[in-house]
Order: structure tokens, then C-alpha cells, then sequence
């Protein structure tokens, strides 16, 4: 099942939640809709669901328009981030409820129901939990009872609202795996939502980044990452240094003292310079573009953070490998490998 979303417009009031927005989802596609609160991409999804309406454009389901149709005969599956499960019914019942509720000239016999019910318990590797009921799940637990109730009626396309926001760092890790394996297995069209950055990165085959109700950027999380489009993408994908520069005449500068690297096709004025923390190279004073004396150093990993003042008083942190060993007190010269000029 193919989507495609074009020239979507929603309002809520005076408040623009999506502002001209063209997508395809192509099928088989797992996306991620990734940006912060506010940036239209629930709106987005719900649409697509069939729980809200645009104001204006288009949502089409393999060529046909699925405007015309409500939720129910979208044929959706839906996860929410709190679960959404019946508490009064057990493990089996929620996963059986959307097959009990479908009309009767394709509703499943209590066999057939049963069948499809053990058959997704299986896939999500929690059948030894059919008697159990919510209150008894741990939250990854409950969650992937959540997506085996949404695959239950065999749904076209599946769409994820945060599946993993309310869990924990460590069982959020291991979902992420386990959803890119189950994506693999079933070859859903699927799209998820979330404003975790290293989920969407870790999981999606493509990335949609948004912002104020439009599409800032969409690729694969390599390009994404290593090509932003804009300022808001390199701030908001990844952690960036970000330093004011002017640009003139194929110089730029910082803080008045002209920097020997190139404006990187910035056109002149008052700009950004953004570089990802493990990009600005560590060497002794003088021999790089920056100069800092080292305040903080704190090592987790293979990496060392170091806090660095520059001499034009900003304050800017870096990552460097545990064997360029950096104290407090250190004057350092900082050379930036890979950076973006945007317009400020």
C-alpha cells in the first residue's frame, strides 16, 4: 500500500498545523515523521488514520482517494503511545477485540479468531502472556501487545503516534530493534512518529523532518545527518556546534578575526556556522582555525567531552577519542573537519 499526502493543509483556530504538506510513502516503506512538539506531525498521521480532516488537499491510498472514506473502512492499524488496552480484559481478549467488532460478512469464526490471535502473540513473542491482563505487563510488554492488536485485522498500513515515548531508555533500545526486525518480517507500510532523533535514525528506512507545520527535509538517516537541508535540520538532527559568523566577499568571520575555511556557498551576511561535536579536530595551540582554552573534561565510552571557551568568550562543547588525552587548563587549537554555513 502506497500513501500520498499533497498540498495538506489543517487550522485550529488561528494556529496553522500543516502548511502545504506533500509526502509519499511508498510500499513496504517503514518513515519516520521526526521533529519537535508543535511541528504537525500527529496532525499527519491522524489525518492519514481517518481521526481528523484537512482543511484543504488530498490523502490517496494506492491512487484512490481515502478522504472518502472514514477510519473504519481505511482499513489502519493504530498504536498509540499510552496503549490504549482494555484494563477489564485479558492479554487475548485485547488482541481479539478488533476481530470481534468487524462486520459480519468478514468477521473471522471463534477458530478463525483464535488462530489469528495465537498467531500474533507468536509473532510478538509474548503468547505466554494470553491470560494475563494490562496491569500485570511491564510497558514494553503492553506495548507490543498494543501493535499485535493493531495487526489483528490485517491492516493495510500501520501508524505509530511516540509507540515508545513512555517507556524507559534502555526497554525504548530494545523495542527499536525489535520493531525494525518485525517491519522486516511482515513488510507493512508503516509510519511512525516520534521527536527522538536516534529512534527515528536508528529505525526508519526514510526520514520525514518537520517543522512549523512543513517538511524541512526528507532522505535516508545518512543523508539526513551527514547533508541537513537547513539550520533547523543540522540543530535539530544530531548535536551541533553553533557559532555566529559573518560572511563577505568568499571570507567569513568570527568575531571580527577573518577564519581561514571557505563560506561553503553562504551567501554574504550575518550567519551560522554548524559543526557536529565530533567533527571539531583537537590539536595544540595554533594549529587550527579556533582557539580555546579547556575548562571541563568528562570521559564516557570512547569519548571524552571537553568544555572549551574560545577566545571570543563562547563556551562550546566537543568530542574527541580517549586517547588525545585533554585537561583543565589545556590551550588547544580546534579545526573544524566537516561544517555548514546557513544564513542566520
Amino acid at each position: 500500500m502506497s500513501i500520498e499526502v499533497r498540498n495538506l493543509i489543517k487550522r485550529f483556530g488561528s494556529f496553522t498545523a500543516l502548511d502545504g504538506v506533500d509526502l509519499k510513502v511508498e510500499n513496504g516503506e517503514l518513515l519516520a515523521l521526526l521533529g519537535p512538539s508543535g511541528s504537525g506531525k500527529t496532525t499527519l498521521l491522524r489525518i492519514i488514520a481517518g481521526l481528523d480532516w484537512p482543511d484543504e488537499g488530498e490523502v490517496a491510498f494506492n491512487g484512490e482517494d481515502a478522504l472518502a472514506r472514514g477510519a473504519r473502512e481505511r482499513n489502519v492499524g493504530f498504536v498509540f503511545q499510552h496503549y490504549a488496552l482494555f484494563r477489564h480484559m485479558t492479554v487475548f481478549e485485547n488482541v481479539a477485540f478488533g476481530l470481534r467488532v468487524q462486520p459480519r460478512a468478514v468477521r473471522k469464526n471463534e477458530a478463525g479468531i483464535r488462530a489469528r490471535v495465537k498467531e500474533l502473540l507468536d509473532l510478538v513473542q509474548l503468547d505466554w502472556l494470553a491470560d494475563h491482563y494490562p496491569n500485570q505487563l511491564s510497558g514494553g510488554q503492553r506495548q507490543r501487545i498494543a501493535l499485535a492488536r493493531a495487526l489483528a485485522i490485517e491492516p493495510r498500513i500501520l501508524l505509530l503516534d511516540e509507540p515508545f515515548g513512555a517507556l524507559d531508555a534502555k526497554v525504548r533500545k530494545e523495542l527499536r530493534k525489535w520493531l525494525r526486525s518485525l517491519h522486516r518480517e511482515i513488510n507493512l507500510t508503516s509510519i511512525f512518529v516520534t521527536h527522538d532523533q536516534e529512534e527515528a535514525l536508528e529505525v526508519a528506512n526514510r526520514l520525514v523532518v518537520m517543522d512549523k507545520g512543513r517538511i524541512e527535509q526528507i532522505g535516508s538517516p545518512g543523508d539526513i545527518y551527514d547533508n541537513p537541508a537547513s539550520a533547523f535540520v543540522h540543530g535539530f538532527i544530531g548535536e551541533s556546534i553553533v557559532l555566529p559568523v559573518e560572511v563577505a566577499e568568499g571570507s567569513v568571520r568570527f568575531g571580527g578575526s577573518l577564519l581561514n575555511i571557505a563560506p561553503d556557498g553562504a551567501a554574504c551576511g550575518a550567519s551560522k556556522l554548524f559543526v557536529r561535536r565530533h567533527e571539531m579536530a583537537v590539536g595544540p595551540s595554533g594549529s587550527g582555525v579556533f582557539e580555546g582554552t579547556v575548562h571541563h573534561v568528562r570521559s564516557f565510552g570512547p569519548v571524552q567531552r571537553a568544555e572549551v571557551a574560545l577566545a571570543g568568550g563562547e563556551v562550546i562543547e566537543i568530542d574527541a577519542p580517549r586517547g588525545k588525552e585533554l585537561h583543565a587548563g589545556d590551550t588547544v587549537g580546534l579545526q573544524p573537519r566537516r561544517y555548514r554555513i546557513f544564513a542566520a
